[in-house]
């Protein structure tokens, strides 16, 4: 009986110490952060309002909705202008001045398009509720087209989550690699592109050890992990979701907190370009935790 009663409070000892351990207000703080992610979507200039996706060719590519255009546009003007694509590249717009447009918000005709690299804005083009801007992807230039007017938008459903559940915040002790690893990190278009790994997380669940790999966008840049596990493709998004984490503390650990995991832009809408796991995160448990699949999405 003593034993037992030891036993018991010994639990309830653990229990109240990983309970100390959460943040205050954890579970408002993972609710609040649910309804920006929401209202961050929603924006009129959010994910769910891209219609399409256009890769561009050197030479003229004209655009617009009639159907004798290179490039054909599901909504905006019949004839809206001319994209230029040089062979290095280099990208220039001009507009078709019968068309109430503008390029940065001025009444222009013509304008090199920038990417906005390191930081910056793209060129944007608009016309009414339709925008457009240039992206690279794996060396090829794409226009991104939006509407801020879609019906992904208007007809958004809403975001379903698991329970929050403070048992998928977990700690995990980050492995720095003696040389930073170079991997191929594929899309879900098919391509890839180099990304540098400085380490991994690696972190119990149910007593199995498990390891996750992040892509670091810059040196101060949180964490990015891309993954999937064995409820992809079930109850949550079958390519992948993203979780965040910040840097490494002093002790060496990172916290994963699976109850922040979200689906990528993929989930919303075919015309985004998301990346998908690497092998080494690829997770061989069911996390039951985080954003579902999106009920007016697809796979």
């Amino acid at each position: 009986m003593k034993h037992f009663l030891g036993c018991a409070l010994l639990v309830c000892a653990t229990m109240n110490l990983v309970r100390a351990e959460l943040p205050p207000d954890y579970v408002k703080t993972i609710e609040g952060q649910r309804a920006h992610r929401e209202e961050r979507l929603k924006k009129p200039d959010g994910w769910l309002t891209l219609i399409g996706l256009h890769f561009l060719k050197v030479g003229e590519n004209t655009l617009g909705t009639a159907t004798d255009n290179t490039i054909v546009l599901a909504k905006g003007p019949a004839h809206f202008g001319a994209v230029i694509m040089r062979p290095d590249g280099r990208c220039a717009i001009t507009l078709n001045p019968a068309v109430d447009s503008k390029i940065d918000g001025r009444a222009v005709l013509a304008a090199e398009l920038d990417e906005g690299k390191q930081g910056g804005k793209p060129t944007l083009v608009t016309s009414g509720t339709v925008s457009f801007f240039l992206i690279d992807r794996g060396g090829k230039k794409a226009l991104r087209v939006k509407d801020s007017e879609s019906e992904s938008r208007t007809h958004f459903l809403g975001l379903d989550y698991y329970p929050i559940d403070p048992a998928w915040r977990i700690e995990a002790r980050w492995v720095p690699f003696e040389k930073a690893k170079e991997i191929k990190i594929a899309n879900i278009l098919g391509q890839e592109e180099s990304a540098l790994v400085l380490g991994k997380a690696v972190f119990e669940k149910d007593g199995k050890t498990y390891e996750l790999i992040p892509i670091q966008e810059g040196p101060d840049e949180p964490l990015f992990f891309v993954i999937s596990d064995l409820t992809s493709g079930k109850e949550t998004y079958g390519a992948a979701r993203f979780l965040y984490a910040e840097l490494p503390g002093e002790d060496g650990k990172v916290v994963l907190d699976f109850n922040t995991a979200e689906n990528p832009p993929c989930a919303f809408t075919p015309f985004a370009t998301c990346p998908l796991p690497p092998k080494e995160n690829r997770l061989t448990l069911a996390v039951t935790a985080g954003e579902k699949k999106y009920r007016g999405g697809h796979e």
